[in-house]
């Protein structure tokens, strides 16, 4: 099983973690990363774009002129696509872009993401964060004893509000729930820190 530190919020190792072989030890599997980081990516989107067909656009009732005699092409509305202010054909109109992704193939990307962390040496496992107040100073020194810079996911057990508020606010460091872990959080930065008891709760959903 493979093993990691485990520091206090002063940079200072305070013992070893033994982690699971089935959710840190595999070789990521970079198709099944790649499809739910789309479908999370694809499901973000408003999809609220929208254009006016010629039944939707106003004015165009009456017929320019007759339909014969004239010489000129037959039209019935000033409002058609050819007309300057008419209609759009084939043009966007409100939808969703969500894909299903089977749950089974999401905690695989999670297992994949975390096991690629492990070995790129990326992932830190912080003791606690035992914050009497907020203090965003005090945020950014564990960063720094960390020796941590650039874009840092944290994951913090779901009752911990004080490192929340703390982390939120610190430029390029993202700060989420444990029970909000996604694949595009795991990878999207140059560091992911967790802390013991969000470690051990990410190890029990992912078995």
């Amino acid at each position: 099983m493979p093993k990691l530190a485990i520091q206090d919020v002063g940079g200072k190792e305070v013992g070893t973690v033994e982690l699971d072989g089935a959710v840190f030890g595999l070789a990521p599997n970079i198709h099944v990363m790649h499809e739910v980081v789309r479908a999370q990516l694809a499901a973000r989107r408003a999809g609220t774009h929208s254009t006016k067909t010629r039944g939707l656009v106003s004015g165009g009732g009456k017929k320019p002129y007759r339909q014969k005699g004239t010489g000129r092409a037959r039209q019935g509305t000033i409002r058609a696509p050819q007309y300057k202010g008419g209609g759009t054909v084939f043009g966007p109109h409100p939808r969703s872009y969500a894909f299903k992704v089977n749950s089974k193939v999401v905690k695989l990307a999670m297992r994949s993401a975390l096991s690629d962390k492990l070995a790129e040496g990326t992932l830190f496992v912080v003791d606690e964060f035992a914050f009497e107040e907020p203090s965003t100073k005090q945020a950014a020194a564990v960063l720094a004893a960390l020796g941590l810079a650039g874009r840092v996911t944290v994951v913090l057990p779901d009752n911990d509000i004080n490192a929340f508020l703390s982390f939120r606010n610190i430029t390029r460091v993202r700060v989420i729930a444990v029970s909000e872990s996604n694949t595009h959080d795991f990878i999207d930065n140059g560091a992911l820190v967790f802390t013991s008891a969000s470690l051990k709760r990410i190890e029990e959903v992912l078995q």
